[in-house]
């Protein structure tokens, strides 16, 4: 058995999840890619994968081999790399997942300039309103606008988002500018639908300690765009993360309003599995990003 080839059909299966997409991509027949699979897994003694009739999923055994076998096939292609001209030329296939609005804001034209920049690159884009699950959705690098508590992944923070409180100059001159939050209370608020419930309040700071207001008003939506849009028509306050009105703030159609009460910022993230060696593609691929969006303040 090619180990190698092999850890290389596992990876890809893993990945696509499906023998089929697999071998299509490998260039190989669906039933030589079964083969691989199999011996691999007579070789090492254990299940990789569960297949059903309808999906392929990771064994625990499965995800752990398989971040070993992105740490050896990266070292192999890093070595060969090395050997050729243009070792400084990334090329390949590259997979990057980032949150709907920031992704289409400033994420995607990052992208756009990389793929220009380095024209043997294959990138694909995924715009995901979720926590992706990079080693079980075969993902290189993500985005992540939060702290990371996931222990396989890496971070290195590009800057940080604040999550503000908005409203048009025209609301505020009918309805008054809040000093506290707790006026919040008698005003009409915007509120951000998750999972098919609203929030049940807005969390601020004052002195060091959170405390949640809830607000109620005549509009929820489960996309930022259309909330940022109904503030500046003037129908009341929102709260959002500060990327997400910041074209509308700097036009003037839109005003903080409680700074001194706002949460920590968040800190915006490239993230990636922890592995010791990376392929050339990804490690330019983050440093790309980290130029782009160093200190992103919007």
């Amino acid at each position: 058995m090619d180990r190698l080839k092999a850890m290389h059909t596992f990876t890809r299966i893993a990945e696509t999840g499906s023998l089929t997409a697999a071998a299509h991509e490998l260039g190989s027949s669906l039933p030589a890619t079964v083969r691989s699979l199999a011996a691999l897994e007579a070789h090492l003694g254990v299940r990789l994968l569960n297949r059903t009739t309808r999906r392929i999923s990771l064994t625990e055994e499965g995800k752990r081999y398989l971040d070993t076998c992105r740490q050896v096939l990266a070292a192999v292609e890093d070595a060969e790399t090395a050997l050729t001209a243009d070792a400084a030329e990334p090329s390949g296939r590259l997979s990057i997942t980032a949150p709907v609005l920031f992704g289409q804001m400033h994420v995607a034209p990052v992208v756009t300039r990389f793929v220009q920049r380095y024209d043997k690159m294959r990138c694909s884009l995924q715009l995901h309103d979720r926590v992706v699950n990079l080693l079980e959705e075969g993902i290189d690098v993500g985005i992540r606008i939060s702290k990371l508590d996931d222990s396989t992944l890496v971070a290195q923070q590009l800057g940080s988002i604040r999550r503000v409180v908005v409203a048009s100059p025209d609301y505020l001159r009918r309805h008054g500018t809040p000093q506290h939050p707790r006026e919040l209370l008698k005003a009409n608020c915007l509120r951000f639908v998750a999972s098919g419930a609203a929030s049940s309040g807005w969390t601020f700071y004052e002195k060091g300690k959170p405390f949640v207001v809830p607000v109620t008003g005549n509009l929820d939506f489960n996309q930022a765009a259309p909330g940022v849009q109904a503030c500046v028509a003037g129908l009341g306050f929102g709260m959002f993360l500060s990327y997400q009105p910041a074209p509308h703030i700097k036009e003037k159609r839109l005003k903080i309003v409680l700074e001194k009460f706002e949460p920590p910022p968040r800190p915006i993230s490239v993230v990636y599995p922890h592995a010791r060696l990376l392929p050339t593609r990804t490690k330019v691929f983050i440093e790309w990003m980290k130029r782009e969006l160093r200190d992103f303040k919007p």
